[in-house]
């Protein structure tokens, strides 16, 4: 049997919403399994999670660079230990720097980025420099490039936090910026239906069949009801059947877009997926100090 401890308890409440003794004979049922005990407390209807998420622990800033002569958009993640050094003017520039360059260079992945050349030098020893300069580990975690004949708009939130860069097939500027903050605050999965991941719609039927027997739904309609559910959960993780935030009669981005189609979209948000250090403010300070 894995240790239950209090932290992976708080941090199942914490996803699920559910009760503190619910999270745990979740965690005792599953072995201490946090996925499956997720999956546990929907299909028994204490958890409202409507899917997993990773953690957004790590500091940093999400970027974002255009380029209205060669009609290219990049969004860069640049992470930091520290909150403090995400908001140091220092740290800023140098990651505006390295989104200017990826306009320029539009470098094919990491890799590339990392030994192109900039102001004399690969980018992978101006990090380096940075690192020495600043005084704290710092990472280049990933980046994406536009460079198109189409309509492009970006966005940032909250300084830095989350970043979208988002292509239409035509339409106004107005209408791009919309999409790309409907991306910021909605968060799809996909454009449409068909860019759903197959194996996640396989595992939501699994979880809304069990969720439906749980709730004593006879056998006959049950596979008609978690369809009907499914139905939901497209409006909510697919771009083009969202609701538009700014309507008031619940028109759907599909309704706003008319004619118009979106090619591709990518969301970056600042940390997702990455672990935080567990360090009190007093702690933080101490090590700026240093």
């Amino acid at each position: 049997m894995a240790q239950i401890t209090a932290a992976l308890v708080k941090e199942l409440r914490e996803i699920t919403g559910a009760g503190m003794m619910d999270c745990k004979k979740a965690l005792v049922e599953c072995d201490g399994d946090k996925d499956k005990a997720i999956d546990y407390l929907r299909e028994k209807g204490i958890s409202k999670a409507a899917k997993k998420a990773g953690r957004i622990a790590s500091e940093g800033v999400v970027a974002a660079a255009y380029d209205a002569a060669s009609n290219t958009a990049c969004l860069v993640e640049v992470n930091s230990e520290t909150d403090f050094v995400a908001k140091n003017d220092n740290f800023k520039a140098l990651v505006k720097k390295i989104a200017e360059h990826i306009i320029a260079t539009k470098p094919a992945d990491i890799d590339a980025l990392n030994a192109s050349m900039l102001d004399g030098k690969t980018v992978a020893d101006v990090m380096t420099e940075a690192v020495a300069s600043i005084g704290e580990k710092l990472s280049l975690r990933r980046f994406v490039v536009y460079t198109s004949e189409n309509k492009l708009a970006t966005y940032i939130h909250m300084g830095g936090k989350i970043g979208v860069v988002v292509e239409l097939s035509g339409g106004s500027d107005e209408l791009a910026q919309d999409i790309a903050l409907q991306i910021t605050a909605q968060k799809p999965q996909s454009i449409d239906r068909s860019g759903v991941d197959p194996e996640y719609l396989d595992h939501e039927r699994a979880v809304l069949r069990a969720q439906a027997l749980e709730e004593g739904k006879p056998e006959n309609i049950v596979d008609k009801m978690v369809e009907g559910r499914l139905n939901k959960t497209y409006k909510e993780i697919c771009l083009v059947e969202q609701e538009f935030f700014k309507s008031s009669d619940h028109e759907t981005i599909q309704d706003i877009l008319g004619d118009v189609k979106v090619l591709r979209f990518t969301r970056f948000e600042m940390g997702e997926g990455l672990e935080k250090k567990n360090e009190d403010f007093a702690a933080e300070v101490a090590a700026q100090i240093k």
